[in-house]
Formats: structure tokens, sequence, C-alpha cells
């Protein structure tokens, strides 16, 4: 089946639609429903449901969720209700929709859909993409294989946490012009090169749609930088291809990421 839905949940809305997942293409216009407030688990479980209703496809369904996820367990609650540390967050999503759902980090499915759709396209050896936006996300793919639960945005840079200081939210909230928050972002990029060396960094999230203000001053020292192709359909795109398990970086990567590797699922009842 190559049609499959993808829902991505984000801090102000859930989004979904129906993804191609031979060729990354969405087969229908996005539906979006916004994020409850306090985005506890029952309250978001019920807007997934709704998505799937509204869409009416057969087959199983991936969901982006913005914090990290190990063999469908959502461990991190960064940006959401705190009752998501520990959950079982696919059979929830399963049991409410019906559906065999299949849950990735939100920025890794952006990764996958940018390295197999997007600006990494054919691209061998390591790539970062990184997600600028409320925080900071990223995703490292190593020919076509995804490296699950990175979460790059949290180291330290001396005496500074990265994505309090260099996110598109530090740069609102600091009154920052595209060339000072570069400076930082670029800071941020070079110490990543000196740790991974990757042969591209893959610039996305919200950052992306203003790339023609950023990108002759966002700088490695050695890596190639690139603004994200896929926009705001990265996260939909990935998680479909999570579900339909039909990229090589799924049936390749650990087994927090391959459905067909995981442990039995308990249910209740």
């Amino acid at each position: 089946m190559s049609v499959i839905l993808g829902i991505d949940i984000g801090g102000s809305g859930i989004k979904g639609a129906p993804v191609d997942t031979r060729t990354g293409k969405l087969t229908a216009e996005r539906h979006r429903i916004p994020t409850p407030e306090g985005a506890a688990p029952e309250d978001v479980k019920r807007v997934v449901q709704q998505l799937v209703e509204h869409f009416g496809l057969p087959g199983p369904v991936g969901v982006t969720f913005p914090g990290i996820v190990q063999r469908g367990h959502t461990l991190s609650a960064a940006n959401v209700h705190p009752d998501w540390v520990g959950l079982n967050a696919d059979a929830l999503f399963t049991d409410a929709t019906g559906h065999e759902v299949h849950l990735i980090n939100d920025a890794d499915a952006a990764g996958l859909a940018e390295a197999r759709f997007g600006a990494g396209q054919g691209e061998t050896g390591s790539v970062l993409v990184l997600t600028f936006g409320t925080g900071i996300g990223s995703a490292l793919v190593h020919d076509g294989v995804l490296v699950p639960n990175t979460e790059l945005g949290h180291l330290w840079l001396r005496d500074k946490h990265a994505e309090t200081w260099a996110s598109d939210r530090a740069r609102e909230r600091d009154d920052l012009n595209w060339k000072q928050w570069s400076k930082r972002a670029s800071t941020y990029l070079q110490h990543l090169e000196l740790l991974f060396s990757p042969e591209l960094f893959i610039i996305g999230g919200g950052v992306s749609k203003k790339a023609d203000k950023w990108r002759e001053h966002l700088k490695a020292e050695r890596t190639r930088v690139v603004p994200a192709q896929l926009l705001n359909e990265a996260g939909i795109i990935g998680a479909a291809m999570m579900a339909a398990g039909s990229d090589p970086a799924l049936t390749a990567a650990p087994a927090a990421l391959s459905p067909a590797r995981r442990a039995p699922r308990k249910t209740s009842g």
C-alpha cells in the first residue's frame, strides 16, 4: 500500500494528509485542527481520531510527536502535557482509531522526508536536518538510515543552551535581525560540524520559509548548508513513510523505527 495517512502533531495545530510514499507527494489537501490547549493525551487522541475519520483511508497511520519516541512510547514532553512521559502512545492511538498507528519524533520524520524526497535526495554520507522553530529539532541520517532521537537542540555551547539561544523563538524574543540570528546559528552549526562532520546541513522548521533572509549569512566551516524543500509537509510525509515502512531507512533502522521489528504490543482488555 503506497498511499498512507500521515499526521503531524504541532504546538498550535495537528494536521494530516494522505501521502503517496513512493513519490513523497500529498494526494489530497491537508486538513488542520487546532491543538487542544495543554495538549493532554486524551485531547490529542480525539483530534487524531477526527483526522483519521476525515480522510477515511484504510491501513496504517503515521503520527509525529514533539519529543523522544522509543518503541512507540513517548519518553519526553517538553512542550506538551507531562502525562505523555512513559505513555504507550502507539497503543493509545491504535485503540482510538482502529488503525495500526506508528509514532515517530517530529524532527526525525522531517529528516526522513527531506533525505528521501527533499533537499537531501541523492546525498550519501551523513546528513543533518535541523528544524529551527520553538526549539531546535534534529535528525541525523547516514546513507539513508536514520539515527533516531538525537535531540541535538539540547547541546550546550559553553554557557548557552543551544535551542534557547539559537532557535527561531530566541530570534523573536531577543529581537534579532536575520544576520544577527545567523551568527548564533552558525556558531551552533560549526559545533555540530566538529562533532559529526556531516556532508550536508538541511535547515528546516519555521525559518525555512524565509531562507532568502539568512542563506548568505548562515555558514559552516566545511559543510554545505541548504534550506529544506518540503517545508510544512515534511512531518506529514515522514510520518507516512514511517507507517508504510516503504523506505530503506525504516527497514534498516533500529527496532524503535521499524514496525516489523517491534516487540508485540500489549493492549488493554
